[in-house]
């Protein structure tokens, strides 16, 4: 066995038992901006028109078996109420099929005026998730077999809570996405040789924050903050400074605390359209491994924008 093959099985074991088994986590987007829903089901309906969102993320690029994440929300406000609507599905994959985690969530969310500018909504989310573990998949990668029946289609339910204030230059969400704490315990083997598996879902607590500054006529300034808390796992603090020209062109970068620095690019295609573009390079040791070249991101948006909304509301986030 070759060491690229034999780094490539001790990673993968440890995304495996200490990412999944031991205390698990929401995935992390350095986009987290403009994939608010993930997150926050209080966003539902904010941007005042019907929303359809994407984003692929590929972890550690290189590293055979590492983690990739995908999400698709649509979401809306109903007409002529203050409710707002969505749908949000996440998926995450480690080691090419040997753990996949498929999130899914109806969303309903109630906007109050606590202001003449600023708005309060109040968001719920209802849902659930399959978890599959495939250890024999593990062969693929020349890693020894693992004596534990499969997980296949787990389903748990999850519900979620969230708060979200904006205006039209300001904004602040606090966000619970998932409350319930599922154990998935395999214990139907007898044999004391025989490794037991066990698998927790921890609650994630979301703090996001950012501004948008007018710099001149044609330059705004967009710094952002997101905060993640888990029990059993370091504080997460993404900050990022992204720079707008001519409310068309989108770039800047990011630090996360302690894990990454990332570079990020976006485009509105038209009014209709938005492209975003993301790069992470691991701060860690095992962003200075030689299988490692670093993390991407790819975000895409649509909305159903009428010819009057864009001149009435823009939105910048």
């Amino acid at each position: 066995m070759n060491i690229r093959n034999k780094f490539t099985i001790v990673a993968l074991l440890s995304f495996i038992f200490m990412g999944v088994v031991n205390a698990q986590q929401d995935a992390q987007y350095t986009q987290y901006m403009f994939n608010t829903m993930s997150v926050n089901p209080a966003y539902a309906g904010s941007r005042g028109q019907l929303s359809i969102a994407a984003l692929y993320r590929a972890q550690w690029v290189g590293l055979d078996g590492a983690p990739t994440s995908q999400t698709l929300n649509l979401h809306s406000p109903i007409r002529n109420s203050k409710l707002g609507y969505g749908v949000s599905i996440v998926n995450d994959e480690i080691g090419d099929g040997v753990v996949q985690e498929t999130y899914f969530d109806g969303i309903i969310s109630y906007t109050i005026d606590v202001s003449q500018e600023g708005k309060l909504s109040f968001g719920l989310k209802a849902g659930g998730n399959l978890l599959n573990l495939d250890f024999n998949k593990l062969r693929n990668f020349d890693a020894e077999p693992v004596n534990a029946d499969n997980i296949e289609n787990r389903f748990s339910p999850n519900v979620g809570l969230g708060l979200y204030y904006h205006s039209n230059k300001f904004y602040a969400g606090l966000s619970a996405p998932n409350l319930l704490q599922t154990e998935y315990f395999d214990n139907s083997q007898q044999d004391a040789n025989t490794v037991q598996f066990l698998s927790k879902e921890r609650i994630n607590f979301y703090l996001i924050t950012g501004y948008v500054f007018d710099l001149n006529g044609n330059l705004k300034f967009k710094p952002a903050l997101l905060t993640k808390m888990v029990g059993g796992a370091p504080l997460q603090v993404d900050f990022s400074a992204n720079f707008m020209f001519n409310d068309k062109f989108t770039f800047g970068a990011a630090y996360r605390w302690d894990a990454a620095l990332s570079a990020m690019a976006g485009f509105q295609i038209s009014d209709q359209f938005m492209l975003g573009l993301a790069y992470d390079k691991e701060t860690t040791d095992l962003g200075g491994t030689q299988f490692n070249d670093g993390s991407f991101e790819v975000f895409l948006r649509f909305e159903l924008v009428k010819s009057f909304q864009r001149l009435v509301s823009p939105r910048f986030f």
